[in-house]
């Protein structure tokens, strides 16, 4: 009879122990949906703040959170990805401080390095241009996952895709990239989709 009411109790709180391992964090320059089992954010908000800022990021490695199990530096070694920056550094480079901020793991997802060095790069570069004469810019990312995602060895969940939306004062745009190595002959407008 215990046993049965105790795997009963366990099914009953099975899904609130699932749901406290989904986190809703105000960073205050960004926003962040983070999945502790998928050790990855699932989204992730900001707007453009410093289009032309000069603060330097010398120095600055990417750091946990202490309430909240996050990937680490481990799940980033001898492997195709990088330590992709949802919120980038350089949209929040008015001060080293706000700078800072976007190096938390919460921020972070694995990201396929020729991904992130190329088409999103310029994408992020793109959104700083267009924050200078139609600002303010927002920026939703949704970062996609299979049901069952692969994973690093360290244990975090390697992403599907990203999803982007991009609004201003007068544009719109939308993007889907999967999380592989572009084309080397594309552009970040070959990832164009249309806005949910």
């Amino acid at each position: 009879m215990m046993t049965k009411l105790k795997l009963t109790s366990l099914l009953f709180l099975l899904p609130l122990l699932l749901f406290s391992q989904i986190h809703n964090i105000d960073a205050g320059i960004y926003r962040v949906v983070y999945d502790e089992n998928l050790e990855s954010p699932t989204e992730v908000t900001y707007t453009v703040l410093c289009p032309n800022g000069k603060a330097s990021r010398k120095g600055m490695n990417f750091y946990k959170n202490d309430s909240i199990h996050t990937a680490d530096n481990d799940d980033y070694k001898y492997n195709v990805w990088d330590k992709g920056h949802m919120a980038p550094a350089a949209s929040f480079n008015c001060t080293e401080e706000m700078v800072y901020k976007t190096f938390s793991y919460l921020n972070s997802a694995l990201q396929h390095k020729s991904l992130n060095r190329g088409e999103w790069k310029a994408l992020e570069f793109y959104e700083r241009s267009l924050a200078s004469f139609d600002g303010p810019v927002d920026i939703v990312i949704i970062i996609e996952f299979d049901e069952n995602p692969p994973r690093v060895p360290g244990g975090a969940a390697i992403p599907k895709g990203f999803y982007k939306k991009i609004k201003s004062k007068s544009k719109k745009f939308c993007f889907y990239f999967p999380n592989e190595k572009p084309n080397e002959e594309g552009t970040f407008n070959d990832y164009t989709v249309s806005c949910n």
